[in-house]
């Protein structure tokens, strides 16, 4: 019968064969995986992304498509629940609009010539702003420059003034549509609806949002098929083209997809997207465009912000 001690020695002669082999396979392991790294950095770059990246994020995509379909409801809340949102980015925001100024951009809509509020060119649209100083909060966004008290009112500003530069989807001059005044948009039913906010940086907030629902935007300005078809996506950006985004069609007939003026039971602010923003509660925030100067329906995949700088296009939850 062994004793303990010849048992000990076996045990620690068996360990020790193991800690090789262990050591052995990490390193192996390790070898692999820096490779792997290095392949995959040495790729070429698709909107600031390897490729191999890019690729999984579209695998991710069509992975969530499947498994979660672009009409599966998020959850809602009790009104108790809601509070006021954190400002988080002002891109396409950091000059105050003069509200008489606002028109809403429609391009690729069916209706044409005939409508009340077609433009042949609605690029030659003027917005105004005033650089008065505001009180609002600006949040987190440490590039947003100095209000200033100066109130002139300053028109046709410079194009794509943030990191991301300008839109590869921004309208060419002489493009017909339709200019559309908020009283346009609010003849559309009411909706209200209390949802999570969901922001890519790690923190959410459930929210009261007002406003009318995409789908019945569409119903009312539906969009004009191509090639007896309806177009796949949806382009929107801010006026003056500062922030951008780019969906499915299909998500923006999602019954939550909401196209807010109000938040908290109060109109919305500068900071908040006045006098339009989009609330997608089944998608990121970064997706939730403020102060929406252009809805246009295209067959061509949009240009998308902060996909430019790396970030999934498809951003759902």
């Amino acid at each position: 019968m062994a004793t303990v001690e010849e048992e000990n020695k076996v045990i620690l002669a068996r360990s020790r064969r193991h800690t090789r082999r262990s050591f052995l396979g990490a390193g192996v392991a390790a070898a692999a995986g820096f490779g792997l790294y290095r392949w995959i950095e040495g790729r070429p770059a698709e909107d600031d992304q390897q490729i191999p990246y890019r690729d999984a994020f579209e695998a991710n995509a069509a992975i969530s498509k499947a498994l979660f379909h672009d009409h599966a409801l998020a959850p809602t809340y009790p009104l108790h629940q809601a509070e006021n949102l954190r400002v988080n980015g002002v891109f396409g925001l950091k000059e105050e609009m003069v509200p008489e100024s606002y028109r809403l951009q429609v391009v690729g809509s069916t209706a044409g010539a005939q409508h009340a509020r077609f433009s042949r060119d609605v690029t030659a649209w003027e917005y105004r702003y005033t650089q008065a100083k505001s009180a609002e909060d600006h949040g987190h966004d440490t590039k947003s420059a100095p209000h200033q008290t100066d109130q002139t009112i300053r028109e046709k500003p410079e194009r794509g003034r943030e990191d991301a530069g300008e839109s590869d989807s921004t309208l060419a001059p002489g493009t017909p549509g339709l200019l559309l005044t908020m009283d346009d948009v609010l003849k559309l039913p009411r909706q209200e609806l209390v949802t999570q906010f969901k922001c890519i940086e790690g923190w959410s907030q459930i929210v009261h949002w007002a406003g009318v629902r995409m789908a019945d935007f569409l119903e009312a300005y539906p969009p004009e098929k191509v090639g007896g078809r309806e177009p796949k996506f949806v382009y929107m950006e801010t006026p003056d083209g500062d922030y951008y985004t780019g969906y499915d069609l299909a998500v923006c007939r999602h019954p939550q997809t909401l196209l807010v003026t109000e938040m908290m039971g109060a109109p919305l602010t500068q900071f908040h997207g006045a006098p339009l923003r989009l609330h997608m509660p089944t998608k990121y925030g970064y997706k939730q465009i403020k102060r929406i100067g252009l809805i246009s329906y295209t067959n061509n995949k949009p240009d998308d912000y902060w996909t430019k700088l790396g970030y999934d296009w498809y951003a759902g939850l």
